[in-house]
């Protein structure tokens, strides 16, 4: 098994979306937006390239990773500049390999060496807690509504990188999509059904759950 992490290249852009589309198909609604999601970030002004990387598993793609630039907006209005990843994602049938893991671990320990003060991202805490995010009312980092979510994630990426820094996380507007878009963009791809299954549920729930 030959397994091979590189940036992502244009050659790779249509797979890479069929991939995520088949990662996230059904998972959090009934379709999926992953796809176009990471369509419309490659061309936004917060889209990073050099932290955008590919999974090749015997010299096939089956995962990707995005990072956007963010911000840590304080009260007084002074943005820090922050980085987030997402969407990230590993084909369904490979999942418990490891290679998430190989990919998130690549990502970071990359954004460290280029200096990047903090990633946040929006998740499952039991899936970013092992690689040493901790909950965004830890770092006094809201939503903008001054909501501190479970699924608001921080990593400081080197030590003292959020000293006297509070405020709200904002992310990069290319990842806000309508379902009008969703409907347009799907219709270049192959078509799949749309289902509601239990993830969906669970997903509303964890969406809405205070620290």
């Amino acid at each position: 098994m030959n397994i091979k992490i590189r940036r992502e290249e244009p050659k790779d852009y249509r797979i890479v979306e069929e991939v995520a589309r088949e990662a996230f198909w059904n998972l959090y609604f009934p379709g999926c937006a992953e796809h176009l999601a990471i369509h419309n970030l490659r061309k936004s002004k917060d889209f990073i390239p050099e932290l955008t990387f590919v999974i090749e598993l015997d010299d096939k793609i089956v995962g990707s990773i995005f990072y956007s630039h963010s911000k840590v907006v304080s009260k007084d209005g002074v943005e820090h500049d922050t980085i987030s990843f997402g969407p990230v994602c590993i084909l369904p049938n490979l999942h418990r390999m490891g290679l998430g893991r190989q990919l998130i671990t690549h990502s970071i320990e990359e954004a460290k060496k280029l200096g990047h003060r903090a990633i946040l991202t929006l998740g499952y805490p039991y899936h970013y807690e092992p690689y040493g995010f901790g909950g965004g009312k830890k770092y006094n980092i809201s939503m903008p509504d001054g909501s501190f979510l479970k699924g608001l994630l921080v990593l400081p990426l080197y030590e003292g990188a959020l000293d006297n820094i509070s405020g709200y996380a904002t992310f990069s507007d290319a990842l806000e999509i309508s379902e009008e878009e969703i409907e347009a963009f799907d219709k270049n791809f192959t078509y799949k059904e749309k289902k509601v299954q239990e993830s969906q549920k669970e997903f509303e729930i964890a969406c809405s759950m205070l620290d």
